[in-house]
């Protein structure tokens, strides 16, 4: 996935820009409170991407799925 298709997929779903890094950009959800970076490559990996995306994603936008193995119950 490309990082600016990524960025304008965080921003749509409210993510906000917070600061630059070394080598990422850290985007936050103020909805969650969650903070991920984003790495600075023309090119995201595209298991990176998603995860990027389930993390920042607030549970009810989610869908089917969220929460995955992050829940935890033995």
């Amino acid at each position: 996935m490309k990082r600016v298709d990524l960025i304008k997929k965080l921003e749509e779903m409210g993510c906000e820009f917070v600061r630059h890094g070394g080598r990422h950009d850290w985007y936050r959800n103020p909805s969650t409170g969650v903070s991920q970076p984003v790495p600075r490559h023309r090119e995201i990996g595209e298991n990176l991407a998603r995860r990027i995306i389930r993390m920042m994603s607030t549970p009810e936008s989610g869908g089917p799925g969220s929460g995955g193995a992050e829940g935890g119950s033995a």
